[in-house]
């Protein structure tokens, strides 16, 4: 169901400015996202960047869009360093799990892909590897040395970022500062900024490498996503999207090789999810790596934190905490239970479907989305019209609302009497409200009001 009523806008990380979504052509949107590197378990700090990219879907989908979605597994050629030194991710990863490179790749490829499926994120329409796409990328290193573009060490095939003028625009980065400025050996390279299009596998045996025109190698981390978006999506498609880590780096480089190749960058819309955090730390860089298998070992819903990802706004930072993640928890079970019990047979109300689709629509803002649909709980409308409403929110927020879940994690009592409690305040009967606080209280469960409701959260 495609409304006319609303347009799509996005943030484009590249402008600076939220502008209006246009997509290139008329048959699909093109969309491309970075992938995991698939050395290790993804953490819920990689897949709340997921999340955002499956919302962002989700939304150009119910206005009616068909959506190209393709999306890469980095399975070799990412160095431990962003300066093109240290150790290779897929190695070391293969080390320390006493496999090879190969079968680590495929074991940590389908744990995330799991993830992704316990978290109601759809499956992009292609996903490709660098391991077989290693001609396209040797192919794209070519024509850039063909232009001009690169330069020859000991060690490797470098982009020399001097000859692009417009190189580090995403970023905004200070060039001339930050070469004045490098801490660190960059060994044979010119300038901080330049980076490796292809790296030499040296004196030691590696389990991963390919005869190219320069040796025996490997290739640079960026050139991939180049190569692969370029082959299924073409060297200009509509939106580009990756984590805020992306940014400085990764991103950046992608734009330089494309710039380098055909004289353009390669999207439209260039969109970043922003970190998770713990104690105000980003995540991965916390020493606190969660895993979203063990939230499923302690008995959460992993939905419970998709509708904790879906609070935050995808460009703000999210702190992480278990008492965050039981207060989304409580809410979804809420959520469940009352579409439980209302009938089937309803109609969506447009009024509803319009508000929330203003904000959906306004660069994908799910906190305000949210409480439009606790609106609606809380509304005239018929609980039939009710549910069919929320249903079709669900279509974006896939928290699976229709679904026969399990509540006895909170019991009946409890829920009963918090609702009693609920109304008790809406009425303002504050002594009433009191007592009922002290009956859950009681029953080892403590209540807090919040603009969507209440939460409970066992002692």
């Amino acid at each position: 169901m495609k409304t006319e009523l609303l347009e799509v806008q996005l943030y484009d990380t590249y402008r600076r400015a939220i502008h209006k979504f246009i997509p290139l052509s008329k048959e699909s949107v093109s969309l491309y996202a970075c992938g995991p590197t698939v050395y290790d378990y993804a953490h819920l700090g990689n897949l709340r960047s997921y999340l955002f990219v499956d919302v962002l879907r989700r939304v150009l989908e119910i206005n009616g869009y068909q959506l190209n979605h393709v999306m890469n597994i980095t399975d070799v050629g990412h160095l431990t360093s962003d300066a093109d030194s240290g150790e290779d991710k897929m190695e070391k990863g293969a080390r320390k799990q006493g496999k090879s490179a190969w079968e680590i790749a495929k074991f940590f490829e389908r744990a995330f892909f799991d993830d992704l499926d316990h978290l109601s994120i759809k499956r992009p329409t292609t996903i490709c590897r660098a391991t077989e796409h290693i001609a396209e990328q040797i192919e794209y290193v070519e024509i850039l040395q063909q232009r001009g573009y690169t330069y020859q060490t000991s060690d490797g095939i470098y982009f020399d970022t001097a000859k692009l003028p417009s190189y580090g625009k995403l970023a905004k980065l200070d060039i001339d500062g930050l070469q004045a400025g490098a801490r660190v050996d960059i060994g044979e390279k010119k300038r901080v900024t330049d980076f490796a299009l292809w790296k030499f596998s040296g004196d030691g045996q590696r389990q991963m490498q390919w005869t190219s025109p320069w040796g025996e190698g490997f290739p640079g981390w960026h050139i991939e996503c180049s190569a692969m978006s370029e082959k299924y999506l073409g060297n200009k498609f509509d939106i580009h999207v990756g984590g805020e880590d992306h940014i400085p780096v990764h991103h950046s480089n992608e734009i330089a090789q494309c710039e380098g190749r055909h004289d353009h960058q390669p999207a439209n819309f260039w969109m970043h999810g922003y970190f998770l955090q713990l104690a105000k730390e980003k995540l991965s860089k916390s020493g606190k790596s969660l895993l979203l298998a063990e939230l499923i070992d302690k008995g959460y819903d992993p939905l419970a934190f998709r509708y904790l990802v879906l609070t935050s706004h995808y460009r703000s930072h999210l702190q992480f905490s278990i008492k965050a993640l039981d207060s989304a928890a409580t809410a979804l079970k809420r959520l469940t239970k009352m579409l439980s019990q209302w009938p089937d047979g309803g109609e969506l109300s447009v009024e509803f479907q319009q508000q929330f689709m203003r904000y959906t629509n306004s660069d994908l803002k799910m906190p305000q989305a949210l409480a439009v649909l606790w609106a609606v709980t809380k509304s005239e409308l018929s609980d039939a019209d009710k549910k069919a409403t929320i249903l079709y929110f669900d279509q974006v927020l896939a928290l699976s609302l229709d679904r026969q879940q399990d509540l006895e994690t909170v019991p009946q009592a409890v829920l009963d009497l918090a609702e009693q409690r609920q109304q008790a305040r809406t009425a303002k009967h504050w002594q009433q409200s009191d007592e009922l606080r002290a009956q859950i209280l009681s029953l080892g469960f403590t209540v807090e009001d919040g603009s969507q409701g209440f939460t409970l959260t066992k002692i």
